[in-house]
């Protein structure tokens, strides 16, 4: 049995991990699209492993770096089963066709900028291609025991990181000895605002960890209410600027929903225009309304009082692209959430470029944003951006709430693994983080009991045996210099 990393191999975008059985059984573990790098376009194009020959793919959560290219999947031939849990699909079916929709828009756009002769661009799938992937889906409950295969069984557990969100945990039956491997997903904090923390899960022999946040702890001079008032306050009270919120449609959008209601609740919520541009922001809302069982006890002690958590004077969504224009022409005063969370497709790079050259509007980052994105050079603090190949002077105030993360921080990462025994772990792949972050994280790790560490790199093949191969324990000495 082999694993080849396809994505998310030191960087924090692209989730793909195939899983390879020595009955040549294969099991894509996410197939997410890459964001925010330079060469994204050629990463999203080529999976590095053939569709066609791939047996089952297990979904760990909808997010687009998880999801984002299981359309493209299907339309090169992948005809298996998806496993997910319930409302990973719920979501995933809304999130996989407004991708292809911002694709399919984007690349009109982008076509009518080109002069005549020069190559058209083409999206990576349509919607039709995400509702035929959509017919592949099977949904499987939280800890319930499936079997894929005579030989291989499923079970999800809780990540915390998203509604719907698991650590997918695999045990595989080879030469009559069973080998558990667990995919950690993306893991989310213990004590979020909105749902329950992550859950243990059974003893592994190989763990796929995340690592975004390795080498931070999310600590914040004031909570995020607070933080929100104050940002809000001064640019729409003071200066009568705008507020613009670059926030991913799932998960961040309804974090800072609540906490402005939160701030209603309190009757200290400023008094302006609140906009939600993106439509499929108002459509994940829902789908989280539908859900309430994955709420923790806060949320569940506001619902006492307060029928919808998500909700508040002055709030608006907006969903046709012609009212959404007409924000960039409105000049008062105003709070604007759109998506992308990285300002890298979507409504929110219009708002950016209408907004970013006048002092008295504050473009707000509400969590992380891959270094080369527009939203990662914004918070670098570059003076000058690119917008659809024009250049802008970021004059705007640029302001970040780090600690609204749906990430856990490496306190966070190491308490959901200490259900573990380190040393029964004969190997933990670092995944889904910068190399350097990922690098603090294994130091950290160790001292922590966890001596077989690898941080695998992009297209890396490791075997899953006793013995990993060479390449491997070289790589892992060069992480240890």
């Amino acid at each position: 049995m082999h694993i080849t990393f396809h994505g998310a191999a030191r960087n924090v975008t692209g989730s793909k991990h195939l899983l390879q059985l020595n009955d040549g059984t294969s099991i894509l573990l996410d197939c997410g699209m890459f964001q925010g790098l330079y060469n994204a376009d050629d990463l999203n194009g080529h999976f590095g492993f053939n569709p066609k020959k791939v047996d089952y793919l297990i979904l760990s959560h909808a997010h687009i770096d998880h999801c984002g290219l299981i359309p493209r999947l299907v339309k090169e031939g992948f005809e298996g089963q998806i496993f997910c849990t319930p409302p990973t699909m719920n979501l995933a079916r809304i999130l996989m066709a407004d991708s292809a929709r911002i694709q399919m828009s984007d690349a009109e756009y982008m076509n009518s900028l080109k002069k005549d002769g020069q190559p058209h661009e083409e999206p990576l799938y349509t919607e039709d291609d995400a509702m035929a992937a959509l017919s592949l889906f099977k949904v499987v409950e939280y800890n319930e025991e499936y079997e894929i295969t005579p030989r291989v069984k499923l079970k999800f557990t809780d990540a915390g990181h998203l509604i719907g969100s698991a650590a997918v945990n695999l045990t595989i039956l080879e030469d009559g000895k069973y080998t558990r491997v667990t995919f950690s997903g993306d893991v989310g904090r213990y004590g979020d605002m909105i749902l329950r923390s992550p859950q243990p899960f059974d003893q592994a022999d190989y763990i796929l960890m995340e690592s975004t946040y390795g080498d931070s702890l999310h600590k914040e001079l004031k909570p995020i209410e607070n933080a929100l008032h104050d940002i809000i306050q001064h640019t729409c009270k003071v200066r009568h600027g705008k507020v613009i919120i670059p926030a991913f449609s799932v998960g961040r959008t309804q974090e800072i929903l609540y906490a402005l209601n939160a701030l209603e609740l309190k009757g200290c919520l400023p008094d302006v225009p609140y906009y939600v541009d993106s439509p499929l922001a108002s459509q994940a809302t829902q789908v989280i309304k539908e859900h309430p069982e994955v709420y923790n006890s806060s949320v569940n002690e506001v619902l006492k009082v307060d029928s919808d958590p998500f909700s508040f004077k002055g709030l608006r969504f907006i969903e046709s692209t012609q009212e959404s224009i007409a924000l960039n022409d409105d000049p008062r005063p105003a709070v604007i959430i759109s998506s992308s969370g990285m300002a890298e497709a979507g409504r929110v790079r219009h708002h950016i470029r209408n907004n970013i050259g006048q002092a008295r509007n504050t473009i707000l980052m509400v969590g992380y944003c891959e270094p080369s994105s527009l939203g990662g050079r914004l918070l670098a603090g570059d003076r000058y951006i690119n917008i659809f190949n024009e250049e802008y002077e970021v004059v705007a105030e640029v302001k970040s709430i780090k600690s609204m993360s749906a990430h856990g921080d490496y306190e966070d990462l190491l308490k959901f693994l200490s259900c573990q025994d380190p040393a029964q772990v004969k190997k933990l792949f670092l995944v889904h983080g910068e190399f350097e972050t990922q690098k603090h994280f294994a130091n950290i790790l160790r001292k922590h009991g966890f001596n077989h560490i690898e941080i695998p790199f992009q297209h890396q093949k490791v075997e899953l045996t006793e013995q990993v191969a060479e390449e491997a324990e070289q790589e892992e000495q060069d992480v240890k210099e």
